[in-house]
């Protein structure tokens, strides 16, 4: 531990990295009752962190592994950082990024001058060839957290932390992918402020370092969620989890719409629009505060990129009141009758009704998707949906139903009525690139029926559908067999209620 502190101060990359400010959050501070800090890493030449960790591995290289050359896998921020990193230097750079990865990135590599190959739908893909390309040309693998010399290059944002705030902070979060970040920062900030509480935060679905916790060794993970790119790792880094766990307090999960929430929390102090990964801990600090009932603490976030897709804003906008918890989005069936509407507006008092989705049951009730605007700190669900029932309504709360947000919200319309198929929904991830879809309805060959797909581009390297088909219960394993086969990620959601009150059949 001492080593690594000792190397962050004698580092040299300042000769091309930026020492970023902190920033106060005026705004967020008053709202929630506690001073809210912001390192400000999306103000680095690349945007993020990223340049730190890959100009120090650089510098630290022979003058004969600089003359082979180095190769890195990334999507994104690694890829910058080492293209950066590599033309300062004047070390020959191969950056093996996925095929879904979007323009702009490609465009940001490619402008440092380093040589970009596309390979693969995944990052695990694109990592296995990087590797296969050190092995067949002689490069130097640079990677991009489980490294000693990048742990101690992103470890200067602890560093200047300390020289940058007088007095110790009570907590400092910071985002976790593969736990580079974490470990640099924990590790040179446990030494000097040993008092302060470090905290990771990592999305739901890609919580690698809570894995590893529970199991006392990285360990990976099945599936990895795709929102937030920048963290999506499906397994901590070795060395970094050894670090972690001797410093780190715990690590907080956060879910996509809370940090959305948390974005549009950065825009309105800052003006700034960060990417997934950049609000991560930002969204972990609310969620603590508001959970632990913190008040008047000193908390610090890593505002670490702002590398995002514009295209992608339209998703987060979307989500942000419900990662607020400012609506909550309700099924609610009602008379068909004349005046039902207004007896049920006048039920909800003065709550705004931000959407209203209605679908013509039957002869005696219809049924209505509905989003309301809420107060977070007084307004009871429980309490409303309650009330709904005392006056007669069946009312259902979908405010954390996945697929209700993501597709049924802009399906409400259509219902199977057939009723010699038996229809089956699913949802399904596959890339964002041309001829995936081909891929997809290929694979599905022309034995079943599709009877329902819904797709949404939400700006992000993997698209997301719903899809109905005729598959008899007789048929499912063979069915899924299948859909395991082609490739893609998918969940069965026949059972979904939101699926079954407006797109599927009775229940």
């Amino acid at each position: 531990m001492k080593n690594y502190y000792e190397r962050v101060r004698s580092t040299r990359i300042y000769e091309v990295v930026r020492e970023t400010p902190i920033d106060s959050m005026a705004l967020l501070s008053l709202r929630i009752g506690n001073e809210v800090l912001l390192k400000r890493e999306d103000l680095q030449t690349v945007f993020s962190f990223k340049l730190r960790g890959a100009f120090n591995k650089l510098c630290q290289l022979s003058k004969n592994q600089r003359r082979c050359g180095v190769v890195a896998a990334s999507a994104g921020n690694h890829a910058q950082g080492v293209a950066m990193a590599a033309r300062s230097l004047g070390v020959e750079a191969t950056i093996v990024m996925p095929e879904t990865t979007p323009q702009i990135k490609l465009d940001a590599v490619r402008f440092w001058g380093v040589n970009v190959v596309l390979h693969g739908d995944t990052f695990d893909e694109a990592f296995s060839f990087a590797k296969k390309l050190e092995l067949d040309g002689g490069l130097v693998f640079i990677h991009p957290f489980d490294d000693q010399e990048v742990i101690v290059g992103q470890g200067t944002v602890g560093l200047e932390i300390i020289d940058q705030i007088e007095d110790p902070l009570d907590a400092i979060f910071v985002p976790v992918g593969g736990g580079g970040l974490l470990a640099g920062i924990a590790t040179y900030v446990a030494h000097y402020w040993p008092k302060t509480k470090i905290y990771g935060v990592e999305p739901e679905d890609a919580a690698s370092l809570k894995l590893a916790f529970e199991a006392g060794a990285p360990e990976k993970l099945d599936e990895v969620g795709l929102f937030v790119d920048g963290c999506a790792v499906s397994q901590v880094g070795a060395e970094n989890f050894r670090l972690i766990r001797k410093v780190v307090d715990t690590v907080i999960t956060v879910s996509a719409d809370e940090i959305c929430a948390a974005i549009k929390d950065i825009f309105e102090d800052t003006r700034v629009l960060a990417e997934p990964a950049g609000a991560l801990a930002l969204a972990g600090l609310k969620k603590f505060a508001y959970q632990k009932k913190i008040s008047d603490s000193r908390l610090l976030a890593i505002l670490s990129g702002a590398n995002t897709n514009f295209d992608r804003l339209r998703y987060i906008s979307e989500r942000t009141e419900i990662g607020e918890r400012r609506e909550a989005v309700l099924s609610v069936s009602i008379p068909e009758e004349p005046g039902s509407f207004l007896r049920f507006c006048a039920t909800l008092e003065k709550r705004n009704i931000t959407e209203f989705n209605y679908r013509f049951n039957d002869s005696l009730t219809a049924r209505v998707f509905v989003g309301l605007s809420i107060n977070p700190e007084n307004d009871d669900i429980g309490g409303l949906i309650s009330k709904l029932q005392v006056e007669g309504y069946e009312a259902l709360d979908l405010t954390d139903n996945e697929m209700a947000k993501l597709h049924v919200r802009y399906m409400v319309g259509g219902r199977t009525t057939s009723t010699h198929f038996e229809e089956r929904a699913y949802r399904v991830e596959f890339p964002e690139r041309p001829g995936a879809l081909l891929k997809f309805l290929t694979g599905l060959g022309d034995q079943w029926n599709i009877s329902m797909f819904h797709y949404r581009n939400h700006g992000a390297a993997y698209g997301r559908i719903l899809l109905g088909v005729h598959v008899f219960e007789t048929e499912r394993k063979q069915f899924e067999t299948l859909l395991d086969k082609i490739g893609y990620p998918f969940s069965d959601e026949t059972n979904n209620p939101a699926y079954r009150l407006y797109l599927g059949g009775d229940i």
